[in-house]
C-alpha cells in the first residue's frame, strides 16, 4: 500500500515567507488531485490558519497541542483535530496549532516536550504519522524557526523531505546547510527507519524587478552556498544555479499585505508572477524530487505532468486535421470510436478549439496532408508546452500521414516520431499506441527498470562480510548514477552484478546491512517504481 510523504517547511529565521509558501503549495497539490494535510507546528507563533480563513469549513477546536494533551490524558490513539478546507472540491485539511482563543498560550506553555518524550510521546507521534500518511498523499508541516525541541521533531523525526525557505542575506545563508546536517545527524540517532533527507532549497522574496544587478549577484551567491543540498537528487548536467532559479519565489509587494492565497487568484500564472514559482515548487514535491533533467528542459511540461497526474481528461485523443484532410480525419475518428476510444476531431483554424487543445484531451494526433498547416503548428506547440517531450511522459503526440506526404518535409520535432500512413489498419495501430505496448512487444527500457527493481528487492538483510557489503553499496550507488544519467543499459548491467552479490553462498548472516544502504535502496526503488508506473499508465 502506498503511503503519503511528510514534508517539513523549515526556515532558520522568521519573516521569509515560509507559511505563505506552504499554504499556497498545499492548495496547488490539492487542486491537482492529491490528498493534502497542512500542519501548523509553529506553536509559539501559529498563523497558518489565517491563510485558510476564506476556505475553512469551521474554526479549529483543537490542534497539535491537543495531541500532546491527548497523550498526557492516556489516549490510546490520536484523536482527529483537523478541519476540512473547501478548495475546488479537493481533499485538503488543516491541523492547526490549537484552538485560537485566550486559553491557547497557557495550554501551549504547559507542555514540557522533553518530559513528554521521556514518557513515550515519540511512539505516540509515530502513530499520528502513520495515520496521516495513510489518509493523505502529502503532509506539509510548518515548522518553528531556529533550533529547538519542536524544530527537531519537525526536521528529524517526522519528515521524509525538507523544504528549506531562506532569503538573500547572510543571516539566512549562514546556517542553512548546517541545519540540514544537524537534522541528518539527529535522524541517525532515532530508532525509526527514515531515508536520508532530500532537501529542496527555496529562495524567497527576491526582488529581481527593481534591483536587478543586486538580485543577480545574490542569486549566484545563494546557489553557491546551498549547492550541497542538491547533491543527492539533482540530475547531473543540471547546474545548482539553474535549479535554484526555478525555486526562487520573487518579491511582489501585493502579496506582502495580510495572509493571502495567490494561487487562487493567479490560476494560470505567467513567468514572473509569484504563483508561477510556487507551481514549480509544488511540482518538484509531487514528482518526489525526480525527473529534474526534464524540469530544466521544459518547466511548463514538468509542472503539467504533476498537475495532470490524476486528471481525467474529457477525451483520450484529439485529432487535428487541415481542411484538405477532413474526410481522412473523420474516417479515423469513426474507426477509433468503434474501438472504444473517446475521440473528437479538431479543425485547425477554430480559435475556440485551439485554445482548449492543451486541456481537452490526453493525447493529440496530427493528420498531416503534404505539410503541417500554420494552425496545426500553433496547436501542437500549445500541446507540447504541457507534455514531457513529443513522445514521452503521460501525454503523447501521434502523427498520421496522408498518401503522398513526405516525412522528410516535416518539421524537425515531428521527424523523430513514428509515422503512421493512413489506410486499412491505421486506427488499430493508433489504438495500440494509445493503450500501451501490444502483447508480444517487449520494451527493453521497461524491462531494465523492472529487473533493477527486482535486484534491489532481493538484497538480503545480512551479508557474509564487510567486503561484500561494500560492493553492494558501491553497486547500488552505480545504479542511482545510471538512473540519473538515463543510462538504462548501465542500470541493467549493475542489476545483474547486484543479483550475483545478493546470492546465498552458505555463510551469509554475519554483517547487517547499514541503515544508509537500506535508505538508499528504498529511495532508488521509489524512483524506479514511479518510472515503471509512468511508462505503463
Amino acid at each position: 500500500m502506498t503511503t503519503g510523504t511528510v514534508i517539513t517547511f523549515y526556515s532558520y529565521k522568521g519573516g521569509v515567507g515560509r507559511s505563505f509558501t506552504l499554504a499556497n503549495v498545499a492548495v496547488l497539490l490539492a487542486r491537482w488531485g492529491y490528498r493534502v494535510l497542512a500542519i501548523d507546528w509553529d506553536l509559539e507563533a501559529p498563523g497558518l490558519h489565517h491563510y485558510f480563513k476564506s476556505v475553512m469549513s469551521e474554526e479549529p477546536e483543537g490542534g497539535v497541542i491537543d495531541l500532546a494533551h491527548d497523550f498526557l490524558a492516556g489516549a490510546a490513539q490520536p484523536r482527529a483535530h483537523a478541519v476540512r478546507l473547501d478548495v475546488e472540491g479537493s481533499t485538503l485539511a488543516l491541523l492547526a496549532a490549537g484552538r485560537d482563543d485566550d486559553s491557547y498560550t497557557a495550554r501551549m506553555q504547559r507542555i514540557n516536550w522533553e518530559d513528554l518524550y521521556r514518557q513515550g510521546f515519540a511512539t505516540f507521534l509515530e502513530q499520528c504519522r502513520e495515520q496521516w500518511t495513510e489518509d493523505y498523499d502529502f503532509v506539509l508541516i510548518d515548522s518553528r524557526t531556529g533550533i529547538s525541541d519542536i524544530a527537531g521533531i519537525c526536521t528529524a523525526q517526522l519528515p521524509d523531505r525538507l523544504a528549506v525557505v531562506f532569503t538573500a542575506n547572510e543571516q539566512n545563508l549562514k546556517d542553512v546547510v548546517d541545519i540540514v546536517r544537524r537534522a541528518d545527524d539527529a535522524r541517525d540517532r532515532l530508532p525509526y527507519d527514515r531515508p536520508r533527507h532530500l532537501v529542496l532549497p527555496i529562495l524567497s522574496r527576491l526582488d529581481n524587478r527593481v534591483e536587478y544587478e543586486q538580485a543577480e549577484k545574490w542569486q549566484r551567491r545563494c546557489a553557491e552556498v546551498v549547492a550541497p543540498l542538491f547533491a543527492n537528487w539533482l540530475v547531473k548536467g543540471v547546474s545548482e544555479e539553474l535549479a535554484l532559479r526555478h525555486f526562487t519565489v520573487p518579491y511582489v509587494s501585493h502579496w506582502s499585505f495580510g495572509e493571502q492565497l495567490s494561487v487562487l487568484q493567479e490560476v494560470v500564472p505567467s513567468a514572473g508572477q509569484i504563483s508561477f514559482a510556487l507551481e514549480t515548487v509544488a511540482a518538484v514535491l509531487a514528482q518526489q524530487f525526480d525527473r529534474t533533467d526534464l524540469l530544466a528542459d521544459n518547466r511548463d511540461a514538468y509542472v503539467a505532468s504533476a498537475r495532470d497526474h490524476r486528471r481525467d481528461f474529457d477525451l483520450d485523443l484529439l485529432v487535428s486535421s487541415p481542411r484538405s484532410a477532413l474526410r481522412v480525419a473523420d474516417r479515423l475518428v469513426t474507426e477509433l470510436r468503434g474501438l472504444g476510444v473517446r475521440v473528437e476531431r479538431s479543425s485547425s483554424g477554430d480559435l475556440e478549439i485551439l485554445e482548449r487543445t492543451s486541456e481537452l484531451a490526453e493525447h493529440l494526433c496530427l493528420v498531416v496532408d503534404n505539410q503541417l498547416s500554420r494552425w496545426q503548428v500553433t496547436e501542437v506547440e500549445r500541446f507540447l508546452r504541457h507534455t514531457i517531450g513529443p513522445d514521452g511522459g503521460q501525454r503523447r503526440l501521434f502523427c498520421v500521414l496522408t498518401e503522398g506526404t513526405d516525412p522528410d518535409d516535416l518539421p524537425g520535432f515531428l521527424r523523430n516520431l513514428r509515422h503512421l500512413r493512413f489506410g486499412p489498419g491505421v486506427a488499430r495501430e493508433l489504438y495500440d499506441m494509445i493503450t500501451g505496448t501490444p502483447a508480444g512487444d517487449q520494451d527493453p527500457d521497461h524491462d531494465a527498470l523492472r529487473n533493477a527493481a527486482a535486484a534491489l528487492r532481493a538484497v538480503p538483510d545480512r551479508l557474509p562480510s564487510v567486503g561484500r557489503l561494500s560492493l553492494v553499496e558501491e553497486t547500488v550507488h552505480g545504479m542511482a548514477t545510471a538512473l540519473d544519467n538515463g543510462d538504462l543499459a548501465a542500470l541493467q548491467n549493475f542489476a545483474v552484478d547486484l543479483g550475483v552479490l545478493s546470492r546465498s553462498h552458505g555463510d551469509d548472516g554475519r554483517v547487517i546491512a547499514s541503515q544508509g544502504l537500506v535508505a538508499d535502496i528504498n529511495t532508488l526503488l521509489e524512483r524506479i517504481d514511479r518510472r515503471i508506473d509512468a511508462s505503463t499508465n
